[in-house]
C-alpha cells in the first residue's frame, strides 16, 4: 500500500533541482520532492506521497495522523525493512536475502 504520509522537513537542498528535503516520518527519514510547497520551511510539516510533498499541514494534526499510522501498523508497511517483512508474510524468522543488493527506487520511496 502506498500512503500518504505526514512528515516533518528537518533539511531542505535550495540547490536542487528539483527542489527537495529531507523530511521525518517520526523517525524516518527520506528525502522527497518539495517542487508543490516551494514555500516550506525547515520545521514545517507536508504530507508526502510517492516522494512528492503534496501540501503543507499543521503540526497537530501531523502528528495525530502519524500516532494512528503507527497504530495500526502502517508505517512499518510502508517504512519498515523489506526484507523482513517478506520473511514474515512467508512464515519465516530470519529473512534470506542476496548477499549483494543493488538499491533502486520504488513507488513507496521518496527520492
Amino acid at each position: 500500500m502506498c500512503l500518504a504520509v505526514p512528515g516533518r522537513v528537518v533539511a531542505i537542498d535550495d540547490r536542487a533541482d528539483p527542489l527537495t528535503g529531507m523530511i521525518d516520518f517520526g523517525g524516518v527519514q527520506k528525502r522527497a520532492c518539495l517542487e508543490y510547497v516551494p514555500d516550506v520551511r525547515v520545521g514545517e510539516y507536508v504530507i508526502v506521497h510517492v516522494g512528492f510533498a503534496l501540501q503543507k499541514l499543521d503540526e497537530e494534526s501531523a502528528r495525530a495522523s502519524l500516532e494512528l499510522f503507527e497504530q495500526l501498523g502502517l508505517l512499518e508497511e510502508e517504512f519498515g525493512d523489506a526484507w523482513q517483512q517478506a520473511a514474515r508474510q512467508a512464515g519465516s524468522d530470519a529473512p534470506h536475502a542476496p548477499a549483494t543488493v543493488e538499491c533502486g527506487e520504488s513507488g513507496s520511496e521518496a527520492r
